[in-house]
């Protein structure tokens, strides 16, 4: 069976990172409207007769995209912040919570996860519903993108030759990503963020300090890296990787996942027990954006959640 898939805004950066993924796939069609891509009615016309559709827009125009589908059997799957947190909206992170893959399949409405939050949400809300981490005790989070999470300008800014090579953002605190963040961890209190953009193309780290001592049950590394083991059990593109492992490293690179729609999970700590580090390692641009939309819209339209990005 074949199934028809329309991208609104597939001339955007997650647009054209998706449709390359889906490109030449035997069971899905694209419908392209090339030069009429501005015309309301032939997008209208796309949004209503397509099986399931892509948003890659900013947040006005993915709600104004939203409202223009009439069609109740149309899937929505939306790339921007305008609906992560909104009432009658799944949470596209399969792997977030038991029960969350299933929940994905059966909807019509799809919000998909920012970068930043999926790499945060895969180390801490196993810890908060395991009560490791408790809901309303303070967390936070620092983490460096490649410029391509930027989009358009910040690429051409970065291309053209700026010399930074290094520049954090989101300095009033108040960046777009903590809602989502705070509320699908299970927190209570808001999330304090600090982002960052290194001078490479893509890729990420995302790191989540925690004074293990202060911790009501002060737990151990091996309790918090077990924890995130049983977590993902079974889980095709989320991996903990083995304290052995990760307690011989000298070094983490942010690029090491690139092109993949892999999440990768570190536990580092010291050798007091007393402190951890928590770092998740994904492309913003695989499981971060476009990977992780392809992989929503296999579950959507009932295939395999791995067509296309094994």
């Amino acid at each position: 069976m074949t199934h028809t898939l329309f991208i609104d805004g597939e001339a955007g950066t997650t647009g054209l990172e998706i449709r390359e993924r889906v490109e030449g796939r035997s069971d899905l069609e694209l419908i392209l409207l090339g030069d009429r891509r501005r015309d309301p009615e032939a997008r209208r016309e796309a949004l209503n007769s397509a099986d399931a559709v892509i948003l890659c827009l900013p947040d006005d125009a993915a709600r104004e995209a939203v409202a223009m589908v009439e069609n109740p059997a149309v899937r929505v799957i939306d790339a921007s912040t305008a609906y992560r947190v909104a009432p009658g909206w799944t949470y596209g992170f399969p792997e977030l919570r038991p029960g969350q893959r299933e929940a994905v399949a059966g909807s019509t409405r799809v919000s998909n996860p920012g970068c930043y939050p999926t790499g945060f949400l895969a180390l801490v809300a196993p810890l908060v519903r395991a009560g490791l981490i408790p809901a309303d005790g303070p967390v936070s989070l620092n983490a460096v993108s490649g410029y391509s999470g930027g989009g358009k300008a910040m690429i051409a800014e970065f291309e053209e030759g700026t010399p930074d090579p290094f520049r954090a953002y989101g300095l009033t605190l108040k960046h777009k990503h903590v809602p989502e963040m705070t509320k699908h961890a299970g927190l209570s209190r808001p999330v304090l963020f600090s982002p960052a953009v290194g001078n490479y193309r893509q890729g990420m780290l995302v790191e989540v300090p925690l004074h293990l001592s202060a911790l009501p049950a002060q737990p151990s590394v091996e309790v918090i890296h077990g924890a995130l083991v049983e977590a993902y059990d079974g889980a095709r593109f989320v991996e903990v990787a083995p304290l052995e492992e990760t307690e011989a490293m000298t070094g983490l690179t942010p690029e090491g996942l690139n092109g993949t729609n892999r999440l990768r999970l570190h536990v580092f700590g010291d050798r007091d027990g007393h402190q951890a580090r928590l770092v998740a390692l994904l492309d913003n641009l695989g499981k971060g954006a476009s990977g992780a939309a392809v992989q929503n819209l296999n579950l959507v339209l009932g295939l395999d959640e791995g067509t296309g990005l094994t």
